[in-house]
C-alpha cells in the first residue's frame, strides 16, 4: 500500500521536480518506508512506499524494467500475484523481485490495456511505456484504492489524493456546480469522475485511462457488475454453501498475501465477528484483533467491548483494546480533516483516524468489514424500498436524497443553479441493463458507486493517514459477483444480511446474538452533534448512529 504521483508534460517542457517533491510530502503518510522518483523526458513518477510484500529494496518504486521498456508506480495489493507470476514465468518472463508490483509490469507487457482483467485485488497504478511514449492508468473494479488526476494545457498529473495535486499552482480550484449538487443532495457522495473542484477528477472504478504523447486520451470500462439470477436455480443450502466458500477464500486471500502480520478490526458485530470466525475455521492461529471504545454518555453507551470480548474469548485472539476519551475526539478532528481527500460526513471518519493511529503501532495490515451491508442488503431501508411502488427514481429518492430540487435551489447561490443533476445521474444508473429486480438495481448502484465515495473512501483516507493498509474481504469482486446473483430474500430476509447471519450461525455459535451496530456506534455525544448538524439532520440514514451511514462493522 502506498502513495503514487506523476506528471506528464503536454507542452514540450520538463517535469517540475520541485513540484513532485511537494506532492510526495502530501503523500508521505500513505507510505512511510521509502520515497522514490524516476523521470524519462516529459514524464516524472513519484512514489511513497508502505512495505507489505517483498520487504526488500528490490520492490521499491518507481519500478523500472529496462528489458520491457516499462516503468510503474502502484498502490494496492494483488492477491493472485503468485498465480500470475507462475503463468508469466511459463511464458518466458524473468523476474528480479518477489512482490506483486513487478507482476503488474509483466502483466501489462503480456496483455497490454487488458492486464487489469487478470488482477484480483485492490489497486491504482500508472505505467509509462518508454517505447510508445504513452501513460496508462487503471483502478480496481470496486474503487477501493483512489486515483485522482488533473489536466491543464501544460500537464497531466495524477496522485493518490487531491492534496498532492493541489500543490500545483495551475489547478482550477473553483467549485464544480455538478459536484456541489451531488455533495449536498446525494448524502455527500460525488460519484466519479467528478469531485467538488473543477480542476480535479478521479478515475472511475473498473476503468483504465491512456494518455498519448500528444495528449489524446482514451478510456475503457473493463468490468461491469450484473445482478441477475443464474440460469440454473439454486436452493437456499446451495447459496449458503457458495457464499461460505467465497467468504472463506476472500478472508484467506487477504491474510496470506503479506510478509507482515495481518490483524482484524473487531467490533463484536456480525461482519467483523464473521471475519474472525472464518479465519479461525481456516486454521489461522495467533490472530491479532483490535477494538476501540469511547466514554459513555447519558444517552448512549460508548464502549462495546463486552461484545468483542466474547469473540476474543471464543477464538483466543491476541486482542488489543483502545479506550479513547471523548475530549480527544474533537481535539483531533481538524487533523483528521486534513487527511480527507474530499469533504466527508460521518463521525466514523475521525474515529477510524484515531483507531488507525493506535493499530498502526502494532501491525501494518488489517481486515475490515466495510461493504457487507451494501453487498448483502443489511440496511433497514432496503426492505422498505423493495416493498414500495413507483418508478425507480422516486423509490430511491425517498430514502437517499438529502433534499429535493426546490430546496437545493434555495440552498445555494444562483451561480450554482441548474437542472437536477443528481436525479439525472441516479435515473441513468438505475436504468442500466443487467439487473433483474428493483432491489438488484439499488444494491448494484450502492456497491459500484455510492460506497466508493462514502465508507470505502473514508476507511482508505483515515487508515492510510497512519500507513495502515485496510483490506476489505466483503468487497472481493468474485464474492460481490456471487452475492449479486442471490435472490433478494436471501439478503433482506430476517432483518437484512440473511445469508451472512446463517453463515454466522455455522461459525460463531456461542458468541451471543448482538446485532451488527458498527465499530464506532458509541463515539460520544459531542461528535454526534457535529455529525448531524446542518444539511444531514433529517436524512433517514441518521436514524441509526447519526452518521453518513450506519457505521460498518
Amino acid at each position: 500500500m502506498c502513495g503514487i504521483g506523476g506528471e506528464l508534460r503536454l507542452d514540450g517542457g520538463e517535469p517540475d521536480g520541485a513540484l513532485m517533491g511537494r506532492m510526495l510530502r502530501r503523500l508521505a503518510r500513505r507510505g512511510p518506508d521509502h520515497e522514490g522518483t524516476w523521470s524519462d523526458g516529459p514524464l516524472l513518477l513519484g512514489h511513497r512506499r508502505l512495505s507489505v510484500i517483498d520487504l526488500s529494496d528490490r520492490s521499491n518504486q518507481p519500478m523500472v524494467d529496462p528489458e520491457l521498456g516499462l516503468a510503474l508506480v502502484f498502490n494496492g495489493t494483488i492477491y493472485n500475484y503468485r498465480e500470475l507470476r507462475r503463468d508469466l514465468l511459463a511464458k518466458g518472463y524473468h523476474f528480479f523481485s518477489e512482490g506483486d508490483t513487478e507482476v503488474i509490469l509483466k502483466a501489462y507487457a503480456e496483455w497490454g490495456e487488458y492486464c487489469a482483467e487478470h488482477l484480483i485485488g485492490m489497486f491504482a497504478f500508472a505505467i509509462w511505456n518508454l517505447r510508445e511514449r504513452t501513460l496508462f492508468l487503471a483502478r480496481d473494479r470496486l474503487g477501493i484504492k483512489p486515483l485522482y488526476y488533473s489536466r491543464t494545457t501544460r500537464a497531466f498529473r495524477f496522485a493518490s489524493n487531491s492534496q498532492a495535486l493541489l500543490e500545483a499552482p495551475d489547478v482550477d480550484t473553483a467549485i464544480d456546480p455538478i459536484g456541489l449538487h451531488h455533495q449536498l443532495t446525494l448524502h455527500a457522495v460525488i460519484p466519479a469522475p467528478r469531485t467538488i473542484l473543477q480542476g480535479i477528477r478521479k478515475l472511475a472504478p473498473a476503468t483504465t485511462l491512456s494518455i498519448a504523447a500528444d495528449g489524446r486520451e482514451t478510456s475503457r470500462v473493463y468490468w461491469q457488475l450484473r445482478a441477475e439470477r443464474p440460469k440454473t436455480p439454486h436452493g437456499e443450502r446451495e447459496w449458503l454453501d457458495a457464499v461460505h466458500d467465497a467468504l472463506r477464500l476472500a478472508v484467506r486471500r487477504r491474510l496470506d498475501i503479506a510478509d507482515v502480520p495481518v490483524g482484524v478490526l473487531l467490533s463484536g458485530g456480525l461482519d467483523s465477528s464473521l471475519l474472525v470466525a472464518l479465519l479461525a475455521e481456516s486454521g489461522v492461529r495467533d490472530l491479532r484483533t483490535f477494538s476501540v471504545g469511547f466514554e459513555d454518555q447519558p444517552e448512549e453507551k460508548g464502549s462495546e467491548f463486552e461484545y468483542s470480548d466474547q469473540v476474543v474469548a471464543r477464538y483466543q485472539t491476541r486482542h488489543h483494546k483502545y479506550l479513547i476519551p471523548n475530549d480527544r475526539v474533537l481535539e483531533r478532528l481538524p487533523e483528521a480533516i486534513t487527511c480527507m481527500a474530499e469533504p466527508m460526513v460521518g463521525q466514523d471518519a475521525v474515529a477510524f483516524f484515531l483507531l488507525a493511529e493506535q493499530v498502526s503501532q502494532a501491525v501494518k495490515v488489517v481486515q475490515s468489514g466495510q461493504g457487507a451491508d451494501e453487498v448483502f442488503g443489511g440496511y433497514f431501508w432496503y426492505p422498505r424500498m423493495a416493498a414500495e411502488t413507483g418508478d425507480n427514481l422516486e423509490r430511491f429518492r425517498r430514502h437517499y436524497f438529502d433534499r429535493d430540487h426546490d430546496e437545493w435551489l434555495a440552498t445555494v447561490a444562483p451561480a450554482y443553479h441548474g437542472p437536477d443533476h443528481t436525479a439525472q445521474l441516479i435515473s441513468q444508473r438505475l436504468a442500466e441493463p443487467g439487473a433483474e429486480e428493483y432491489l438488484d438495481r439499488v444494491l448494484r448502484l450502492d456497491v459500484t458507486t455510492l460506497i466508493v465515495d462514502d465508507p470505502v473512501k473514508r476507511v482508505d483516507n483515515m487508515t492510510m493517514a497512519w500507513g495502515l493498509e485496510a483490506r476489505v474481504p466483503f468487497l472481493d469482486h468474485e464474492l460481490v459477483e456471487l452475492a449479486m446473483q442471490l435472490p433478494p430474500e436471501l439478503k433482506i430476509g430476517g432483518g437484512g444480511k440473511y445469508v451472512l447471519k446463517k453463515n454466522r450461525s455455522r461459525t460463531t455459535a456461542g458468541c451471543g446474538d448482538r446485532p451488527a451496530q458498527g465499530l464506532f456506534s458509541g463515539a460520544g455525544a459531542q461528535v454526534r452533534a457535529w455529525a448531524i448538524s446542518g444539511i444531514h439532520a433529517r436524512h433517514p440514514r441518521l436514524a441509526r448512529l447519526s452518521g453518513a451511514r450506519p457505521v460498518p462493522a
